[in-house]
């Protein structure tokens, strides 16, 4: 799956002495859920403890690194950004939720992280299986979570420390928001600096730092992942998808998407619709 991967804390964390040094997710925004152990969530320079029985959001773009303690357990959700703008795109108290780091103890009411974990064990389950229906019960469960860590964020709002953020992660973070209004019918950098009031030069300057691509590459890698979601996931022709994303002219839309995806958009559909066919039979 190109939007979503979970996986348990020891898989990763265990192979590498339960330390994951600094490192950044450009593109994803990781939500874990600790059952036990716990640890620091380092994020820019700020420290956060991580006690056993929390909810730990990491924003994407922001250099963190985890020093766990020995046999900690949980889950790891890593979710692509265009994923989440999608299910978070009519509740803004949802997207405002993932974009500040934050630990949430899980202490209060009862039953809270039992209810929180019954969400992450359901959202794996649909990961590891090939059954009908797959992709919505993930974003089900996947919307269920994020409600989670909307509620705790506007109930620790009042006492939450802001974390030290660059200008080049806060331009980064407002272009991103830009694309997601405006990326199937506007492919212009021009528009998108004018609406953020900057320069191009200096839009590409903020997105190199923070993600290592430019404005335009990001602008392209947007529109790849929603031209595979149309092609995989809705019956509609080639033709139908790119026009959808702003391409009037339907063979540029194949070269483009050909140039970045290695196969031309049929034979890119025809081949996952023969993996998820294999899969469902295997």
């Amino acid at each position: 799956m190109d939007f979503l991967h979970i996986e348990r804390i020891p898989e990763r964390s265990g192979r590498h002495d339960w330390t994951i040094p600094p490192h950044v997710h450009p593109d994803h925004i990781q939500i874990l859920l600790v059952d036990n152990g716990g640890g620091t969530l380092r994020v820019e320079g700020e420290d956060y403890t991580v006690p056993p029985g929390s909810l730990v959001v990491v924003p994407a773009g922001l250099v963190h690194e985890f020093l766990f303690v020995p046999r900690t357990d949980g889950a790891v959700i890593n979710a692509a950004v265009p994923f989440i703008a999608r299910l978070t795109q009519d509740v803004a108290d949802l997207a405002a939720a993932l974009t500040q780091p934050a630990v949430y103890a899980l202490v209060t009411p009862p039953g809270a992280m039992d209810h929180a974990a019954s969400l992450f064990h359901g959202l794996q389950e649909e990961y590891v299986q090939s059954v009908p229906g797959r992709v919505r019960a993930i974003e089900g469960y996947l919307h269920l979570i994020l409600i989670t860590a909307m509620r705790r964020h506007r109930a620790a709002q009042p006492d939450m420390r802001p974390l030290a953020q660059d200008r080049e992660y806060v331009l980064l973070c407002r272009y991103r928001n830009a694309l997601e209004q405006n990326f199937r019918h506007e492919k212009s950098m021009e528009f998108y600096a004018a609406d953020l009031g900057v320069t191009v030069q200096r839009l590409t300057q903020a997105c190199r730092a923070r993600t290592g691509r430019t404005a335009s590459e990001l602008l392209y890698e947007r529109l790849v992942v929603e031209a595979k979601r149309h092609l995989v996931y809705m019956a509609r022709t080639v033709a139908e998808v790119g026009y959808e994303l702003g391409f009037e002219d339907p063979a540029y839309f194949s070269r483009f998407f050909s140039r970045r995806v290695g196969m031309a958009p049929g034979e890119y559909r025809r081949s996952r619709h023969a993996e998820k066919a294999q899969e469902f039979t295997a």
